[in-house]
């Protein structure tokens, strides 16, 4: 009898807003992203606490974190909002039916590459259900996975402590490159990559942020075209801003190649020659191995593994030295044998692929 009186009284609003305060453990911020009051949020704690009679976040000068009773009430919290979800997706499959949104997640460096592609296949068969693309650093993409608040991401393999629950399916390698505008100085004469030891005074350097995987490849090719200890840069995972900067402030941008596939072909960037093969990291899909996406959902993932597989076509015919550049030490044999693969046949959870010691979140 209790166990009806509290199905009856734990409502949606309570869901979304017990899984908000959860992902980003503090009330103020859960509002935000709610567009509720900070009390509002409180109150609806307070009343899912109530009526489950447990004590689901300790409150304190770290923000709201989880109790046990929360950590084991967030997975079926989790499931009832993405199952709501996904029979609105359903009903919108069909002409006149209500409209659905499905939210996703993608790198910012890797948007621009898969989606306007897949965004049109999507919508071709799907013309009544919105997006809401969620663009932000691997870390958060995960945790808003996670927590339900997207139903899949298009990212990069995390270590396996924060790939718990999640499951990665290899899309593409894609490798890092330095970019300016056409008509920069340092291409003067630039047959060959020239060591850069003025680099830092001369001109704005344009960087990931510290921390991240691509930071790691960014200050390796610094280090291997004799650039000396950085004194100042900019560093953004924005594309916009990074392309602003490479065509207005002659900053030299080290970015992946994804991010700026179209200014080179149209001739507006010009990659700089580099000292050695710029690393390759692996994008792919990213969802949750507790739940099962919608069929509109299942439609824009595949969209996106068509788009990916298509930009991966591409990308090997006009790059005749790409083979040349996997034999290199960087590039092990299984690794070959992965990219050779079927996208299907990659999927694998975070935990059971290796990773390097140290290996940063994007």
């Amino acid at each position: 009898m209790e166990n009806r009186l509290a199905d009856s009284r734990v409502k949606f609003r309570h869901l979304q807003c017990f899984l908000a305060v959860a992902q980003f453990g503090s009330v103020q911020q859960a509002a935000e992203s709610l567009s509720v009051t900070q009390p509002a949020v409180s109150k609806t704690i307070a009343e899912l606490e109530s009526a489950l009679g447990v004590k689901l976040f300790e409150r304190g000068r770290h923000g709201a974190v989880t109790t046990r009773e929360g950590q084991l009430f967030m997975p079926h919290a989790s499931a009832c909002v993405s199952a709501l979800r996904q029979g609105v997706a359903l009903l919108a499959r069909d002409e006149g039916a209500v409209a659905a949104t499905l939210d996703i997640g993608v790198l910012p460096t890797v948007a621009t590459a898969l989606l306007p592609d897949a965004m049109r296949r999507f919508a071709g068969e799907w013309p009544r259900v919105s997006v809401r693309l969620l663009t932000a650093a691997n870390t958060e993409l995960l945790e808003r996975l996670k927590a339900g608040a997207i139903s899949f991401a298009v990212g990069r393999l995390a270590d396996p402590e924060r790939m718990v629950g999640l499951s990665f399916e290899q899309l593409y390698n894609e490798p890092m490159t330095v970019v300016v505008r056409a008509g920069h100085p340092l291409l003067q004469g630039a047959g060959a990559a020239r060591p850069l030891a003025q680099f830092p005074t001369q001109f704005p350097l344009v960087l990931p942020p510290f921390g991240t995987l691509i930071r790691q490849a960014a200050d390796s090719l610094l280090a291997a075209w004799g650039a000396p200890p950085l004194t100042s840069s900019v560093e953004l995972l924005s594309v916009s801003v990074g392309r602003a900067m490479a065509l207005e402030n002659d900053a030299v941008w080290f970015v992946p190649s994804g991010a700026v596939e179209y200014d080179l072909r149209h001739g507006a960037l010009v990659r700089l020659p580099l000292p050695v093969a710029g690393g390759e990291e692996p994008v792919g899909l990213i969802q949750r191995t507790d739940t099962q996406p919608s069929p509109a959902g299942r439609a824009l993932i595949d969209a996106v593994r068509i788009a990916a597989r298509e930009r991966d076509a591409v990308a090997h015919a006009s790059a005749p030295g790409r083979r040349s550049r996997k034999r290199q030490p960087e590039a092990s044999e299984a690794d070959k044998q992965a990219v050779q693969r079927p996208a299907a046949d990659q999927q694998t959870a975070g935990s059971t692929r290796a990773r390097r010691p140290g290996r940063a979140n994007r």
